[in-house]
């Protein structure tokens, strides 16, 4: 049996909301929804988190939830010399601090937080849209490629809580490189 690694982190934002606020073009702006910073939120098993426009849909199943490091939206602004910026218009569900998140794609993983925990399957790169240009700055959108987050499939029921947190990993993580951009290089032909 493998030691899992523990991970203290920091959940700072808990985003919900009913409806998409990204449709059409970047330029006509973006539709007017409710969102809810929650203090927590409260996941179901192959659902999502209750009251999110991705609960229960079939086809978002494998990306119900999407967890975000906030260092990769400061080093973004950084680079572009921008911001600071929301971290709540990347429309992210989890904003957390002090987690490498790449590494963890294809492993399941527990969020433990406010005496509750959540198991994840995480499934893929979350990428950014075009949106990002709009929302955050000119340049955004291509500066979030690879630190887009991560998606994932909630494989237990429970709850999430805003604050002091646990990040149970399989996997090493170097939480120094949480707002680093992660690029896939190219795949050799034979």
């Amino acid at each position: 049996m493998v030691t899992p690694y523990r991970y203290e982190v920091e959940v700072l934002h808990l985003l919900v909301s009913p409806e998409h606020a990204y449709f059409g073009r970047p330029r006509d702006g973006a539709v007017d929804v409710p969102t809810t910073d929650a203090d927590r939120v409260e996941v179901v098993a192959d659902k999502g988190v209750v009251g999110d426009r991705f609960f229960g849909r079939a086809a978002h199943m494998d990306a119900a939830i999407t967890l975000f490091a906030v260092e990769a939206l400061e080093a973004i602004a950084d680079e572009l010399g921008a911001g600071p910026f929301d971290p709540l218009l990347t429309r992210r569900n989890v904003v957390l601090r002090g987690a490498e998140l790449a590494p963890l794609v294809g492993e399941e993983v527990v969020l433990e937080s406010g005496g509750d925990a959540v198991r994840l399957r995480v499934g893929r790169p979350a990428h950014p849209c075009a949106w990002m240009d709009r929302v955050l700055a000119p340049g955004a959108h291509h500066a979030m490629r690879g630190r887009g987050g991560v998606r994932c499939r909630p494989l237990t029921s429970g709850w999430l809580h805003r604050g002091p947190a646990t990040l149970v990993s399989p996997v090493p993580l170097d939480p120094g490189r949480a707002g680093e951009a992660v690029r896939r290089l190219p795949s050799r032909l034979p």
